[in-house]
């Protein structure tokens, strides 16, 4: 009898041992938010939501276990797969802060790249502007057309400020809306200038 009772008690003592140690990996969770944050700050919101999208499910899956564990009875907790989970979470964010300095890098090269051909562009139509036909008949109106292509001037600047404050995604929006805008002057011009061409040739 005596040994039972020892032998209960001994297994109540070792169970409590034990349920002492299994506290939550405060470590790895605080280096996964750690590395949320590092996403965050390295704006994966705006070069890689879907990246971001994942880390932060993968917190919340973490945040969900460890609510679990906690509403268990002491003995029964058990943070093995919190940890488990933690790394995860950690990898998920790493991965992301990777993908958005990727993306980041890549719309820095395409809005760089576009700010180039905008600025040709506009220095191609002010030539084409210079040579086209004046006077009666030419069926072009210079004025409009030089304050249209002042316009695109102030936005190509605007891109310029845009890119050089690092916002790269909104630059290179703005520099593809300027050059479609440089290019409708373009084709106007051209088109005045084949008109006026029909023109003389009919006379």
């Amino acid at each position: 009898m005596k040994t039972r009772l020892w032998s209960v008690c001994a297994l109540v003592l070792s169970l409590a041992f034990f349920s002492g140690c299994a506290k939550p990996p405060a470590e790895a969770i605080e280096a996964a938010r750690q590395a949320l944050e590092s996403a965050k700050a390295a704006q994966a919101s705006e070069y890689a939501p879907r990246s971001l999208a994942n880390a932060e499910t993968a917190k919340s899956t973490l945040e969900a276990e460890l609510k679990a564990q906690e509403d268990k009875f002491a003995l029964f907790r058990s943070y093995k797969k919190a940890t488990e989970m933690a790394t995860a979470a950690k990898a998920a964010a790493d991965q992301t802060v990777q993908d958005a300095n990727t993306a980041k890098e890549q719309a820095r090269r395409e809005s760089e790249a576009l700010i180039g051909q905008v600025r040709a562009a506009i220095d191609e139509a002010k030539q084409m502007l210079a040579s086209a036909p004046r006077g009666k008949g030419s069926q072009m109106d210079i004025k409009a057309l030089e304050a249209d292509i002042a316009s695109t001037e102030a936005s190509l600047a605007e891109v310029e400020r845009t890119y050089g404050e690092g916002a790269y995604l909104r630059a290179k929006a703005k520099a593809q809306a300027t050059l479609q805008s440089v290019n409708n002057i373009k084709s106007t011009i051209t088109a005045a200038i084949e008109m006026r061409k029909q023109a003389m040739g009919q006379r």
